[in-house]
């Protein structure tokens, strides 16, 4: 995934006259004064606020080009967090090419340098490249990996990390959170577990679950679940959450999530965690002559479907 890589045509319905090459952004982002990262209408998002950066250095706006659309790998919801967001967008060969002026920087090295110039602290790029052939940033990821941290003792309320970790008040028992998630773990409709959406399947792939108490490192004396699945519906991760702390609290017992998963239905006692404990930590994708199949047939089984956290 070399930034030498020779730029591919990849044209638009837009931009259908205009040659562009396909360029893969890894950003991390801050989402507490994000409404979420799809763009709407009078609200700050995610997607707003780099697209519209793009749209500055691209300068697309006076040539009559559309402003530059991006494709995220995982939609977050308001509050959440990004340490390895993945997305992609299509750039005129030309600007492309132009990026670097009068300097010995590789385009995707501008591009970034110019990105830092323009967006706003909350949300960093690191890396740009060109994509390689087939690559899509939504379709073509194998998983999407998340972590949610929780405080449930009152030494460790860091107020510097009160943005990304969620105080509990009592005390949890993770082992039994753990226990009660594994059988969760496979091909599953999580129907109980999603915000509904008209016309979209809840059956994913919940690839793994694991709670923890680290003992040492940064995260040390704090509740951690690390969760990866191929996709997740809207809300998905923050009801495994907060499914699992019911249990870690003494309020459920350890084959409650599992009932609630087979009813399919969802119930008011398990509640959402709170958005700002979650973290998408990567997105992974399949080795590069893979990328366009793997794209391919997932996009057909998905079109009707929101992959969000």
């Amino acid at each position: 995934m070399s930034t030498t890589t020779p730029p591919t045509p990849a044209p638009t319905p837009e931009t259908s006259d205009v040659e562009t090459v396909r360029v893969r952004l890894d950003l991390a982002y801050d989402g507490t004064d994000f409404a979420g990262w799809a763009r709407q209408p009078a609200l700050r998002t995610v997607q707003g606020v780099l697209e519209d950066a793009l749209s500055t250095i691209l300068r697309t706006e006076p040539l009559g080009l559309p402003q530059p659309r991006v494709t995220v790998a995982g939609r977050t919801d308001a509050g959440v967090h990004a340490r390895g967001q993945v997305v992609h967008v299509d750039v005129p060969v030309a600007r492309w090419e132009a990026m670097p002026g009068r300097s010995d920087r590789a385009p995707g090295r501008a591009l970034v340098d110019r990105l830092t110039g323009v967006l706003p602290r909350d949300v960093v790029v690191h890396r740009a490249r060109v994509a390689p052939a087939g690559f899509d940033a939504r379709f073509s990821a194998t998983y999407r990996s998340y972590t949610y941290r929780i405080a449930d003792d009152p030494a460790l309320r860091d107020p510097l990390r009160r943005t990304h970790v969620v105080w509990t008040r009592r005390p949890l028992d993770v082992e039994a959170m753990h226990a009660a998630v594994q059988p969760l773990v496979g091909v599953r409709d999580f129907a109980a577990f999603c915000k509904p959406r008209p016309g979209a399947t809840t059956i994913r792939e919940l690839q793994h679950i694991a709670w923890e108490r680290p003992a040492g490192g940064p995260d040390a004396g704090l509740v951690l679940a690390h969760v990866r699945a191929d996709a997740f519906c809207h809300n998905m991760v923050r009801a495994l959450v907060g499914a699992s702390v019911a249990v870690g609290e003494g309020r459920r017992d350890v084959g409650w999530p599992a009932e609630v998963l087979a009813a399919r239905r969802r119930e008011a006692g398990a509640g959402v965690a709170p958005a700002h404990g979650l973290v998408l930590e990567q997105v992974s994708y399949p080795p590069d002559d893979e990328l366009a199949a793997r794209a391919e047939r997932i996009r057909a089984r998905r079109m009707e479907e929101d992959v969000w956290e």
